[in-house]
């Protein structure tokens, strides 16, 4: 069967589904299958949503919990590179998926968990994004705050000496402008993110490299700057390779794939408007494998300048810009770059945070919650998470829920890949009748094998001697689950052959 034979037989299949989703409180308008007049999305446009994504503050100070801990510039972002380029693989596998079906990620794991049991895998991904959802939107209401600060001196005294967990009302006010500005692109839908996105990738790039050209111009040559970078390293203990590559690279490791093992999940949220399977690979490539990368190591260069420059680390661009700003007496530098931080920030936060809880929250009740509704649930959850004090532990929290979105990982690919062979009964995941529907809708093998993956990531916790299973949580919890899912649905894969 050749390309076209399958793109109509896909198309078919969309049209017979179409007739039968208004009589099924599995779907609505936001979760049924994307039509094919409707994947418009090209290689650039999954391109730019992944350097929209990546061009971040987390971004910029990836690198720097890596290097405070031991590891020079090089090792860290060799840690960064390897990280994504692991991740990639189940991010195309997974993407497979939505660009073949036209499926959001609710749907899609209804194949593996079942009709019913697909709630658990999507709101233990919901929960995660709603805390990248808070900390995103602390970080560009901080620069907000910024912006409030140089343009009115009276804005930094609002609300006197009154503090709510270490922060003023300022900080407060500007989180939840932020927080709102966030809401207007959730109500104004999938179609206003891609274009922001499109518009905000080259912008971010090019100002990024700015930045690295002002540190490279002050100091006088990227090599003096990578020299010094050495001054970044905070810990005083020396290991030995072993202990450096167990103790040190391996949760480096974990805790990049972590970075985006959310994403690996609900990337059919996204490819679901691919035009082809051509076009969500390489622009996954393309945006992934250059832009993380190339802006960590901005982030590193330009805070080792600053060690050179000012005789200390500032790791944080906000307090750097801010710097800046004060130095060059020019409120309009400072405002500039603010809002270059604000629309960095608000790109990443809307596609990797905001999409995949409000399509998993409209899934809980399709006929009741709307995307936009599921949306506006997820941004208050970020409130009440507190962010900013999540921020204080920001890389135990990427070890720890990387191993939680492993081990549902791996139930997720063994199922597609292993079990059905990247075959799915479109009508099937949207009745209470077919396929899916397991025991009372909930597919018992795929608890069990999610619940293993967890359990012995979490070993690396019991003993010293078990320190690697949690440290490359999502490695154990994946390979563990993976496994004995596809031992428990043997006989399923037998009769599907």
């Amino acid at each position: 069967m050749n390309v076209l034979d399958s793109l109509v037989r896909e198309r078919d299949q969309l049209v017979e589904l179409d007739q039968a989703l208004p009589d099924s409180h599995l779907s609505n308008a936001d979760i049924a299958p994307t039509p094919i007049r409707e994947r418009t999305w090209n290689q650039w446009h999954i391109a730019s949503l992944w350097v929209g994504m990546s061009v971040c503050i987390p971004t910029y100070m990836l690198a720097a919990s890596m290097i405070s801990a031991g590891m020079n510039w090089w090792q860290s972002l060799l840690a960064i590179l390897l990280g994504n380029a692991i991740v990639l693989i189940p991010l195309v596998l997974n993407a497979h998926a939505g660009t073949k079906y036209g499926i959001p990620f609710p749907v899609y794991v209804r194949s593996s968990f079942g009709t019913v049991g697909a709630h658990i895998p999507s709101i233990l991904r919901s929960l995660v994004a709603c805390g990248w959802f808070g900390i995103q939107t602390w970080i560009g209401g901080m620069a907000i705050h910024v912006i409030f600060s140089t343009i009115w001196s009276g804005w930094a005294s609002l609300g006197g000496d009154w503090q709510f967990m270490g922060n003023g009302l300022p900080q407060y006010l500007a989180f939840l402008l932020f927080w709102a500005i966030n809401m207007y692109f959730v109500w104004a839908g999938t179609d206003s993110i891609r274009r922001l996105e499109s518009i905000a990738a080259p912008f971010l790039i090019l100002m990024g490299i700015v930045l690295l050209g002002w540190a490279i111009n002050k100091v006088g040559s990227l090599g003096m700057i990578l020299e010094r970078s050495n001054a970044l390293i905070t810990t005083g203990q020396t290991l030995s390779s072993t202990e450096f590559f167990f103790q040190l690279f391996v949760p480096s490791l974990t805790a990049m794939v972590g970075f985006w093992a959310t994403l690996s999940l609900n990337i059919p949220d996204f490819t679901r408007y691919a035009k082809s399977q051509k076009d969500q690979m390489q622009g996954q490539a393309m945006g992934l494998l250059t832009t993380m990368p190339l802006f960590a190591f901005i982030g590193i260069a330009v805070t080792a300048a600053t060690v050179i420059i000012y005789g200390e680390a500032i790791w944080d661009p906000v307090a750097l810009l801010a710097r800046l700003t004060e130095e060059s007496n020019s409120p309009f530098l400072g405002i500039f770059s603010m809002l270059v931080l604000v629309i960095a920030t608000l790109s990443t936060n809307i596609a990797a945070n905001v999409v995949s809880p409000a399509n998993s929250i409209s899934n809980l009740l399709p006929q009741k919650i709307s995307f936009r509704m599921g949306g506006l649930i997820a941004g208050l959850i970020g409130i009440l998470i507190f962010p900013w004090k999540l921020l204080d532990m920001y890389l135990l929290w990427l070890i720890g829920y990387s191993g939680l979105l492993g081990a549902v990982g791996g139930v997720i690919l063994a199922d597609y890949l292993y079990i059905r062979r990247g075959q799915l009964k479109l009508a099937d995941l949207y009745s209470e009748s077919g396929d899916y529907r397991y025991g009372n809708g909930v597919n018992a093998a795929a608890i069990i094998a999610t619940i293993a993956g967890i359990v012995v990531a979490l070993l690396g916790k019991a003993h010293p001697s078990l320190t690697f299973l949690f440290n490359g949580a999502w490695f154990s919890a994946s390979i563990v689950s993976f496994i004995v899912y596809a031992l428990l649905m043997r006989d399923k894969r037998r009769g599907l052959a």
